[in-house]
C-alpha cells in the first residue's frame, strides 16, 4: 500500500535516511513523504501500529525485481532422470544405458535406475539386485549411491547422484 491507500489512523514512520521519526497520525506522515517528494510506502502491515517508511516507491519496486532475478539466476534446479532396465539385459545393452546416466550425471541430474520385473522374473530378485550393484559399480567413478537398491511391488529402485 503507498501514500492515501494507508487507511490506518496511526502509523510508525521511518524516515528517508532510515531513521525512526516515531509514532504519528497518517495524514502527518503522508505530509512529510510529500514535502520530501517521495512516497509513503507500507512496509510492515501486520506490526501494531503498522510501519510506513519514506522512499521513492518507482525505484523500490525496480530494486525488488531486481533482486528476485538475481536470486532465481542462483538457484538450480536438479531434474531426477530415469534409466530402465530389465533382469534379462545383456551385457552390450547395460553399457548403453550407463552411458546415458553417465551423462545425465554429468550434467548435474539425479539418476533413478528402476529394474522393472514381469511374470515369472519375480523369481529372480536376487539377480535383479545384482544387475543394480554391476551398473553402480561402472558409474562409480563419477556417481555415488543415495539410496540403495530396494523392491517396491514389481520393480527395483535405486538413486545416483553426482559425486561432489
Amino acid at each position: 500500500m503507498i501514500n492515501e491507500q494507508i487507511r490506518d489512523k496511526e502509523i510508525r514512520l521511518i524516515g528517508e535516511d532510515g531513521a525512526q521519526l516515531g509514532v504519528m497520525p497518517t495524514r502527518e506522515a503522508l505530509r512529510l513523504a510529500r514535502e520530501a517528494e517521495l512516497d509513503l510506502v507500507k512496509i510492515a502491515p501486520g506490526a501494531r501500529p503498522p510501519v510506513c517508511k519514506i522512499i521513492d516507491y518507482g525505484k523500490f519496486k525496480y530494486e525488488q525485481g531486481r533482486k528476485e532475478k538475481e536470486a532465481k539466476k542462483k538457484q538450480r534446479i536438479i531434474e531426477i532422470k530415469e534409466v530402465r532396465l530389465s533382469p534379462n539385459i545383456e551385457d552390450n545393452d547395460l553399457n548403453t544405458k550407463v552411458g546415458a546416466a553417465r551423462k545425465f550425471l554429468q550434467k548435474g541430474n539425479k539418476v533413478k535406475v528402476t529394474l522393472r520385473f514381469r511374470g515369472r522374473e519375480m523369481a529372480h530378485v536376487q539377480h535383479g539386485r545384482q544387475i543394480l550393484d554391476v551398473f553402480a559399480e561402472k558409474v562409480s567413478d563419477i556417481a555415488s549411491v543415495e539410496k540403495a537398491p530396494k523392491l517396491e511391488g514389481r520393480q527395483m529402485i535405486m538413486f545416483l547422484t553426482e559425486k561432489r
